[in-house]
């Protein structure tokens, strides 16, 4: 099974996130801090991160390079999680490593289209 792997300080957010991953076949953990994605991911890689923009004691840009280095963490697919459709963030975040964007607030449609264009999950037909 794909591991999926939600980082947000929202128990709320990652409470509904796992579900959505869970909905589409991943085995999901959702973790509330930089550090101990960090360390969950020196553990063993996931095959996606949705990794929130906005978290206390951590500088995410830095968190997002830091996760590019580590074993397998090339082959992984990050979606970088925002509340704003701001260029300069998201250029920062692309050139740091991020795979895309979802900017918030998000449905199950909208992962499933992320991970279907990241080819994490088989694209779904398309009811006429």
């Amino acid at each position: 099974m794909k591991q999926g792997l939600v980082v947000d300080d929202s128990a709320v957010i990652r409470r509904v996130t796992g579900r959505i991953l869970e909905m589409m076949g991943f085995d999901s953990t959702e973790l509330d801090d930089g550090a101990k994605a960090l360390d969950h991911c020196l553990a063993a890689m996931p095959d996606a991160i949705l990794l929130d923009w906005n978290m206390p004691n951590v500088d995410t840009i830095e968190l997002l390079r830091k996760l590019r280095r580590v074993p397998g963490g090339n082959q992984c697919k990050i979606l970088f999680v925002v509340t704003e459709n701001d260029p300069m963030l998201i250029g920062r975040a692309l050139r740091a490593g991020a795979d895309d964007i979802l900017l918030k607030p998000y449905d199950h449609h909208a992962v499933q289209e992320k991970f279907e264009e990241l080819g994490l999950i088989e694209r779904q037909a398309q009811a006429s």
